[in-house]
């Protein structure tokens, strides 16, 4: 294993072990990630063992976990997953020192993989956050409250048009088509109506 001595495969390797523990946390379910994260940071850890090293640059890549986690609670904190994705390179990149008895990080290797990783973390971070607040298309409990159009008569059952989408309805009362309507509470994937006098702005 002594080429996991080499500090541009430890540096890799750790970087791939916190990328993909970071996509873990945002985006957790198969195991898969887990387990690769796994592999990577024990790899990565026998090399910083026998590898000399700055303990400030490891400090720095634990700590970019910190703004990370907060970033993937809500939306619109791009700020502070930002902060994890430079603290996370910054403390790569210096992890493993130039010393006479070895090289460091190969200059080419560490901006190469760097703006790979950050590019990667800022596109599939963000989207996910996104994916994961984005409400749902077809959420009824939604629909509750909205304005909409009869595009049918409706009583016993007809269709109204709510959220730019068309739905089967009923009404306690009959409701010429044309008419505004407001949806009052639903029943399976039937909306149920009532006609209002004008439809809200």
């Amino acid at each position: 294993m002594d080429f996991l001595l080499d500090p541009n495969i430890a540096y890799l390797l750790l970087l791939g072990g916190i990328l993909l523990v970071m996509l873990a946390l945002a985006a957790p379910g198969t195991g898969i990630l887990e387990i690769g994260a796994f592999f990577c940071i024990i790899l990565a850890g026998y090399a910083v063992y026998n590898l000399s090293f700055n303990w400030w640059a490891l400090i720095l890549i634990f700590l970019s976990i910190v703004p990370f986690i907060y970033a993937i609670q809500k939306p619109k904190r791009e700020l502070f997953l930002a902060l994890s994705i430079l603290l996370l390179i910054a403390g790569s990149v210096f992890l493993f020192p130039r010393t006479n008895g070895q090289a460091g990080v190969n200059p080419l290797v560490a901006v190469a993989a760097s703006v790979l990783v950050a590019g990667f973390l800022w596109i599939a971070i963000r989207k996910s956050m996104e994916a994961a607040y984005t409400r749902p298309l077809h959420d009824l409990e939604g629909l509750v409250g909205q304005v909409g159009e009869a595009r049918t008569a409706i009583h016993d059952d007809g269709s109204v048009q709510v959220g730019g989408e068309l739905w089967s309805a009923r009404s306690e009362n009959a409701i010429p088509a044309g008419s505004p309507i407001r949806v009052v509470r639903r029943d399976g994937f039937i909306v149920i109506v009532e006609k209002v006098s004008h439809a809200k702005s």
